[in-house]
């Protein structure tokens, strides 16, 4: 099985979160090596000291994400093949939320996994979840069709896919509502939540101000503070785009958050993404 899995583990916010989220953003774009130097500098502009960062980059190699390695006699860290086609996977995610129409074909995921196989099983349906699968029943989970090539390569790698079978549909025809159906496939309660945490955490009323700043016409200026509230935003937000399926109007209930929330993040990445990275360029040109 794969070693590298889209990290959701990491409670955003936490070291090891920020960390990840700044080597996603930033490793690649410096030609894919950074010094533990740089890499020092950058999380002391969200808070956190070298001795934290040292530890966390330890977890990191642990989830082989990065690679210890020298250049020029320079300590520093590069990415795993297997991070590089994380993070590639997770870029569409995070920059191009998921809207499915009413039109749209539905994928079900049906399996069998003998008991002898429970702890591939338990990785499966953990998998499932983390890509914004629902589950109609315990051997049976539903998504949007656009998430079919995933499914398969969750299956392939967990070689489950001679105990599976994939069906592509038209809407699922429930006996209820289709509101109450989605509810108990998936807890949108929670994805709720995650919304408006974050619209709470980013909008114009919190206390960072990054949504205010990004609508008052003034641009923002390369800075600490800058690539911070940058940092933070993506943080908080990379795992919603997994979570949240992106199901049509009719499942939802009319409160939904998730436009809303949306709409914000766009905002910020339009406002602080080339402040961000003009800050982190400028700092490894000095170093």
């Amino acid at each position: 099985m794969s070693a590298v899995l889209d990290d959701m583990d990491s409670r955003p916010g936490s070291t090891t979160s920020l960390l990840r989220t700044v080597v996603g953003l930033y490793l690649r774009d410096a030609g894919g090596w950074m010094s533990t130097k740089d890499i020092v500098t950058l999380m002391e502009a969200l808070g956190t000291s070298g001795t934290v960062t040292r530890t966390a980059l330890g977890r990191l190699r642990k989830k082989v994400v990065v690679l210890q390695e020298s250049r020029n006699g320079v300590p520093g860290f590069t990415l795993t093949e297997g991070a590089a086609t994380m993070l590639a996977r997770g870029d569409r995610r995070i920059y191009n939320p998921r809207s499915m129409s009413e039109s749209d074909p539905w994928c079900l995921i049906s399996f069998s996994i003998p008991e002898t196989e429970r702890e591939k099983r338990h990785q499966l349906r953990r998998r499932l979840h983390w890509i914004g699968c629902g589950t109609v029943a315990a051997g049976l989970w539903i998504c949007p069709d656009s998430l079919r090539p995933e499914v398969e390569e969750i299956l392939t790698d967990l070689e489950l896919r001679t105990m599976s079978t994939i069906f592509v549909t038209e809407t699922p025809l429930v006996g209820g509502t289709l509101q109450d159906a989605a509810s108990k496939w998936w807890d949108l309660d929670a994805v709720a939540a995650l919304h408006r945490d974050f619209i709470h955490e980013h909008g114009s009323g919190s206390g960072n101000g990054a949504d205010a700043q990004g609508q008052s016409g003034q641009p923002v200026e390369p800075s600490p503070e800058a690539f911070a509230t940058y940092v933070q935003c993506i943080d908080m937000w990379r795992i919603i785009p997994y979570l949240d399926p992106g199901l049509p109007s009719a499942f939802l209930p009319e409160d939904w958050p998730g436009a809303e929330g949306t709409a914000l993040f766009s905002r910020i990445v339009d406002a602080y993404a080339e402040p961000s990275g003009e800050f982190v360029r400028s700092m490894l040109r000095a170093s």
